[in-house]
């Protein structure tokens, strides 16, 4: 079995640092107009360089986001953002408008040029004509089966690229597609500014008695009625490769940058494992978990994947509380604090290729050189003693409820 391209979400350059050093094979990444998260932190036209020559130096590769569906006043200025990619030698384009497509060709021609999933690619005929209009790769609809997938690869052109969402969340609207957010907020879904309203909790008003909310119930199960699962296919990667997908795709721009070295670490590892047929590490698949998540399921993989309708919270079991700068062979680390702990604290460390492991916090030396049981700035520098040698980037964390109450 071909074993697909990792394609990691990289909203910002700390988050592009993470999916890169934590293995990668590609990032997908916007600049600060044309992208469909505008609420990531994106990149500055002086950043995307630095962005692309940071991925190339460690081999990776670098999609960019070109999908939101363009007004005129916003298409004239389309060119000259794409001759900047060009320029800083992104590797493909992502698009959705297929007036974009066209421009991507005359004012991109060395990038390659892949469909975004807000096209809604559903069958092996639409896939087959973006092929044949030059597009190198389609990125599959959300909403397709294994089955499908099967018989897109089987019956579109060899030479066509298959990529597929595999991890993170979900829409209740066909691929993405919603107007529901422009409507009630003002915010359009489609350049990239939803409000997600889909996660609200509504009740009925009657007309004539207004202030008197009834609540909506499908069944017994609650009132969030719009609110989709996360998707989870860590524990399917072999019936994606089965089918012969050659991209997985991370959802997450918007998300933290632990998100991005956790969920992206756990995939490289289970991902290397099923492909040389090798048992999966339990420890890997366990790393999913310990990120902020709605409750899991398997997409449309395997059929319909159900709602969950108790609330919209996520899952917050774990706290970043720092991050590694630099660490010596004897395991002298220079940290980042991100939030408070103190000497004593149960901890868990986990990095690029290295397996969390458990320690209690020891005392921490602070800049002036005095030691001390707890750091209270953030981002403040300090040192501590850890048991072996960890790698740069390699995260400290520890468990903590922070999942929203009733």
């Amino acid at each position: 079995m071909k074993k697909p391209e990792l394609l990691a979400p990289a909203g910002d350059m700390e988050k592009l640092n993470m999916a890169v050093r934590y293995g990668a094979d590609a990032v997908y990444l916007a600049g600060t107009s044309f992208g469909m998260r505008s609420f990531a932190g994106n990149f500055t036209p002086e950043a995307l360089p630095k962005a692309v020559r940071l991925a190339h130096e460690h081999g990776v590769r670098v999609h960019v986001t070109v999908n939101t569906m363009a007004r005129n006043d916003e298409i004239r200025a389309l060119p000259a953002h794409l001759e900047l990619l060009e320029d800083c030698g992104v590797d493909a384009l992502i698009v959705a408008d297929l007036g974009a497509f066209r421009l991507c060709e005359r004012y991109a021609p060395h990038c390659e040029r892949h469909v975004s999933t807000q096209v809604s690619v559903a069958n092996y005929a639409t896939a087959t004509a973006w092929y044949e209009l030059g597009a190198k790769r389609v990125v599959l609809a959300r909403e397709l089966s294994l089955d499908e997938i099967a018989t897109i690869r089987a019956l579109a052109p060899a030479g066509l690229e298959l990529e597929v969402f595999g991890h993170g969340a979900m829409c209740v609207s066909y691929s993405g597609r919603c107007l529901l957010s422009n409507y009630m907020t003002g915010r359009d879904s489609n350049r990239g500014a939803c409000a997600q309203p889909c996660r609200y909790q509504y009740a009925l008003v009657e007309e004539k008695r207004p202030g008197e909310y009834f609540p909506i119930f499908e069944d017994e199960k609650g009132t969030y009625v719009l609110n989709s699962n996360d998707m989870c296919m860590i524990d399917h990667l072999d019936d994606l490769m089965q089918v012969g997908v050659d991209c997985l795709k991370i959802e997450g721009r918007a998300k933290s940058a632990y998100y991005a070295a956790i969920v992206t670490g756990a995939y490289r590892h289970v991902l290397d494992d099923v492909a040389l047929g090798r048992p999966i590490d339990p420890v890997w698949r366990d790393e999913v978990e310990k990120v902020s998540h709605r409750h899991y399921s398997t997409g449309f993989f395997y059929g319909q994947p159900g709602q969950y309708y108790a609330n919209s919270r996520y899952i917050r079991n774990y706290q970043v509380v720092a991050i590694v700068t630099d660490c010596d062979e004897t395991g002298l680390a220079t940290l980042s604090l991100r939030n408070k702990f103190s000497a004593g604290d149960e901890i868990e460390i986990v990095g690029p290729d290295t397996k969390p492991f458990v320690l209690h916090a020891p005392q921490m030396e602070l800049p002036d050189g005095t030691l001390s049981d707890e750091v209270r700035t953030p981002q403040m520098v300090f040192q501590m003693r850890l048991p072996r040698p960890v790698p740069v980037w390699s995260i400290v964390r520890h468990q903590v409820e922070l999942s929203a109450k009733d």
